[in-house]
């Protein structure tokens, strides 16, 4: 019988987690005390859209520096371009989900 993994044992960085996906850390996770004390959904929103800017201008540094022949890991350029990609498609995912929620709550009859 093989023995279980140990939950403490992590072979994945930082970077293969999802809460590290597209900038979203702690700050995206919503909690009781988190939507009162920040500011509410639309701090949540604004934040995650910042977040947003800073990974793909990031992306977009790291490939400029690299068409202009300047010593850059290829695979780091490969993941920043990855991470904005799949950031973009939350936020587009986002955006699509709270445009449903609105259509839903507009449906609502009082």
């Amino acid at each position: 019988m093989i023995p279980p993994i140990p939950p403490a044992v992590s072979t994945l960085g930082a970077e293969a987690q999802i809460g590290s996906i597209g900038g979203l850390g702690a700050e995206a996770q919503i909690g009781a005390s988190g939507a009162a004390g920040s500011g509410g959904f639309a701090s949540m929103v604004g934040n995650q859209l910042q977040n947003l800017n800073g990974v793909q201008a990031q992306s977009d540094s790291l490939q400029q520096a690299m068409a202009a022949g300047e010593s850059v890991d290829v695979t780091q350029v490969a993941v920043a371009a990855e991470r904005a990609q799949l950031s973009m498609q939350l936020a587009t995912q986002m955006r699509n989900q709270i445009v449903n929620a609105y259509t839903e709550l507009m449906r609502t009859q009082i």
